[in-house]
């Protein structure tokens, strides 16, 4: 029995869902999806990071590398548990339907949670007191430093943690006391949302889980700079000691998607204080992970092997150098402690020898994206015949342009050979094509963006990797989810042999 059995799944972000709010959350419109899934026989649904985002919105970009986006919570569900009421959503404005309103949403939501903490402040009952407490326990060892960080971001103007006051920054600790008196009420609602961004997480995975998906959470390698994890842990990353900025940024070559490569800004880590540590910060990472997802995709695997290192002061990502990294006794050390690992790799970009190796000694599967399939000759490793079974098939991911819009802008060559490859395009459409052709491979996984389900254009791209703005906005409307969508679904996960060996209900 393989670690993987042979299965099909969805990408999507919970962002990405219909709601009333401006932004999809995690409430109805999310277990209508798993409804959807499980109608379908799809085994798997991927996210994107779940973290807190700042600006640019990016999931990839989060101030914590543990904790959940306070902009998921379903002010329905807090309705529900009796810490908002019906007339609290009496003046909701009219939404877009099909993008996320990041700015408006916010605007909307966090006097809604604001509310909710202040009524579970004054009437929560003994139980649920207590389960907030044990939480607060639990999750002690990351959210006693989020808490804080997010409240001192708020009484200090936004300003990134390496801009406050040196005491504080450098977290000496009659600053840190002081301060955690002065915002004491603050730390209790930064608590009560992650409190509740879990309570709610964890019961839609539980939901998840009973109808046979699996949940694919995603971990980028790197932090943001101005994270609680850079400020509360300065010594494993390489940072400025003087001024507190990234000594060393992490970034990409010239690739595919950027001529001058992709400067990132986040500090690199300094894996030899990390390894001093046994990794302990890495295995707390994972763990809190795996605690709400049941695979984790790294994104950005190759950097475990050797990763692209650009001095302070570059603006692009040019002139950059290779450094290794301790990836083999960094594993080693997750496994010894959490058993093996459910790791799907992100091993996209430049992947050599060394990479695919580490990869392979932990029998991780990596990506293969169709797009990428038809701009070469027979050797590119993303033709179909190519592909192990231990892989993980996409139509195309977050960073790709739909198929549908990959499709209008493929060169002639591309189309050219992907027309021989396939023999014709049917009438379904090209979206159908490659989700065909996907499920068809040997990968033990395919998945599928729900935007190539739904068989939309580039107005529904998720990510242009680097662009600053515009990006992570795209949603469903929330009748697109139809049963003759389902079916076809069905059939084709049937046919290639993806569908569950016991289907649920009988």
């Amino acid at each position: 029995m393989p670690t993987f059995p042979r299965a099909a799944g969805i990408l999507l972000h919970p962002t990405s869902l219909p709601g009333r709010f401006g932004i999809g959350d995690l409430g109805l419109a999310a277990y209508r999806l798993i409804d959807f899934l499980s109608n379908s026989y799809q085994q798997l649904w991927q996210v994107l990071p779940l973290g807190p985002t700042g600006y640019g919105n990016s999931p990839y970009m989060c101030y914590s590398a543990m904790a959940g986006n306070p902009l998921l919570i379903s002010p329905e569900q807090l309705q529900e548990n009796g810490l908002l009421s019906q007339e609290d959503f009496a003046n909701l404005p009219e939404f877009e339907g099909d993008r996320v309103e990041y700015d408006r949403a916010i605007e909307i939501k966090i006097p809604l949670l604001r509310k909710a903490c202040e009524n579970f402040r004054n009437n929560a009952s003994e139980l649920q007191q207590q389960e907030f407490a044990g939480f607060c326990r639990a999750k002690g060892y990351w959210l006693d430093d989020y808490a804080l960080f997010m409240a001192l971001k708020d009484a200090l103007e936004d300003k990134s943690w390496y801009d406050w006051e040196p005491e504080i920054a450098r977290r000496q600790p009659e600053a840190m006391e002081k301060w955690r008196q002065q915002l004491d009420g603050e730390i209790f609602y930064q608590k009560f949302i992650q409190f509740e961004f879990f309570q709610q997480w964890s019961k839609l995975k539980r939901y998840a889980n009973m109808h046979g998906i699996q949940i694919i959470g995603d971990i980028p390698i790197y932090v943001a700079h101005d994270s609680a994890d850079v400020w509360a842990n300065p010594e494993i990353f390489c940072l400025d000691e003087e001024t507190g900025a990234a000594a060393l940024m992490a970034g990409v070559p010239p690739d595919y998607f950027s001529a001058t490569g992709q400067l990132w800004g986040n500090p690199v880590y300094n894996w030899e204080a990390l390894q001093q540590q046994h990794f302990k910060w890495w295995v707390q990472r994972f763990e809190a992970m795996l605690d709400y997802v049941d695979i984790i995709r790294i994104d950005h695997f190759r950097g475990f092997e050797s990763y692209w290192a650009v001095k302070e002061g570059e603006t692009t990502a040019i002139n950059g150098t290779w450094i290794e990294a301790p990836g083999v006794e960094l594993f080693e050390a997750i496994a010894q402690q959490l058993g093996k690992l459910p790791v799907l790799a992100e091993d996209l970009g430049i992947i050599t020898p060394e990479v695919e190796a580490l990869r392979d000694r932990f029998e991780f599967p990596g990506m293969k994206i169709l797009q990428f399939a038809y701009g070469s000759d027979a050797a590119n490793p993303y033709l179909p015949f190519n592909y192990p079974r231990n892989c993980v098939v996409y139509t195309g991911t977050h960073d790709n342009d739909t198929s549908v819009g990959w499709f209008n802008t493929a060169s002639d060559y591309e189309k050219q050979r992907l027309l021989l490859y396939m023999g014709c395009i049917s009438p379904d459409g090209i979206h159908w094509d490659l989700i065909r052709l996907a499920f068809s491979t040997t990968a033990n996984q395919a998945i599928i963006p729900l935007q190539d389900i739904l068989g939309l254009g580039s107005e529904a791209r998720m990510n242009v990797p680097s662009q600053a703005e515009g990006n992570w906005a795209w949603r469903y409307q929330p009748d697109v989810l139809t049963q003759e969508l389902s079916d076809r679904l069905k059939l084709y996960t049937e046919l290639y042999g993806r569908a569950p060996q016991v289907t649920h209900g009988g």
